[in-house]
């Protein structure tokens, strides 16, 4: 088991390496393993190409030993035709009789399937080897398969008084400068992990973000607005078409490039209906930056996961009061001086 443990813990290293390029299907690392040595692993490197377990298999040298091997993979091996063949079908094919698999795949076309596949052929599996380490990486993949929404974080910055801004009356009065210049690194670290991100109307109208992966390297996210009257001016760098966006609205509105809107009702059940959208969209994961009133939506709804804090050691005594979380805090850290507490919506 120790054994069966350590090359888990290698495919999860390989797996992380795809993060950020294969959304929205999951990080998978596989590795092949004879005689307690590696001769061969790869990992799914992006969307729509080969999985991690022909990867593994291809960089073998000698095919003959597969024979013998040992193939460990975090997450249940495919058994249905998708953009690559089924990795079940492969695994049989090249005559590996043993596999050991972090967690089961809650994906409804998975679910089992591989390892029935697997086990009809008479191949040994093993499943359950470092699952709750398996399960967190992926949480975004399986809470978009499980719960048909996507995994959301919140996460906003705020003084040590308990303010996310100060009052603004319009956009030539500058955003509040919380964050410092390590913390804003760290923000946009998180921005790469995630799929999409999301504003609110005031956050677009008084800050004009670009919502992108600036200060860190990763792919830029989706971006998404809640746009319900129209207010978005259209010189705003999240309508200049250079990165997929959706705008939420009451609206009839015209698509352009990288640019679609999607008309709701907004009414006391929007934050659900953005989020089936979404899935719909295969949106798997959405930070929620801001504004106030946004953050403190989902938290009302509970319809959130996870929340990341910034608080720094600058008062203000007035401002825009910032949401609140009536948990405990799951960790705390300092980063820079600014302590970030992290919250696990359990009740979800």
């Amino acid at each position: 088991m120790v054994l069966n443990e350590k090359f888990m813990q290698r495919c999860l290293q390989l797996a992380a390496i795809g993060g950020g390029d294969v959304a929205p299907n999951p990080m998978v690392g596989a590795v092949l393993v004879v005689d307690d040595k590696i001769i061969g692993e790869g990992y799914h490197i992006k969307y729509g190409q080969p999985h991690a377990e022909p990867n593994a298999i291809k960089s073998v040298q000698n095919a003959e030993l597969l024979k013998l091997a040992t193939l460990y993979v975090n997450l249940e091996p495919c058994s249905h035709y998708g953009k690559t063949p089924p990795c079940a079908e492969l695994i049989i094919s090249c005559g590996i009789p043993r596999v050991v698999i972090g967690t089961l795949d809650p994906n409804p076309k998975v679910s089992g399937r591989g390892v029935e596949m697997m086990q009809k052929a008479g191949i040994e599996v093993i499943v359950g080897v470092l699952e709750s380490e398996c399960y967190e990486l992926n949480k975004r993949f399986f809470t978009l398969q499980t719960l048909k929404r996507p995994y959301v974080l919140l996460k906003w910055a705020q003084t040590c008084d308990g303010y996310i801004d100060a009052i603004r009356e319009n956009s030539e009065q500058h955003p509040l400068q919380i964050s410092n210049e390590i913390t804003r690194q760290f923000t946009h670290k998180i921005r790469s992990e995630n799929q999409a991100i999301m504003v609110s109307t005031n956050t677009v109208v008084l800050d004009n973000p670009s919502l992108t992966v600036r200060y860190w390297s990763g792919k830029n996210p989706i971006r998404i607005a809640l746009d319900r009257q129209g207010r978005i001016p259209t010189t705003s760098n999240l309508l200049d078409g250079q990165i997929t966006t959706y705008i939420f609205t009451e609206l009839e509105k015209e698509n352009s490039k990288n640019l679609s809107y999607i008309r709701i009702k907004f009414d006391e059940n929007s934050i659900k209906t953005i989020l089936e959208k979404l899935c719909e969209l295969q949106i798997h994961s959405v930070l929620v930056e801001g504004g106030a009133k946004l953050l403190t939506s989902f938290i009302t709804t509970g319809l959130w996961d996870e929340a990341q804090i910034e608080i720094s050691e600058l008062k203000i005594n007035k401002g825009i009061k910032a949401p609140i979380i009536t948990l405990i805090s799951e960790s705390s850290k300092v980063v820079a001086g600014h302590t970030v507490l992290k919250y696990i919506n359990c009740k979800k």
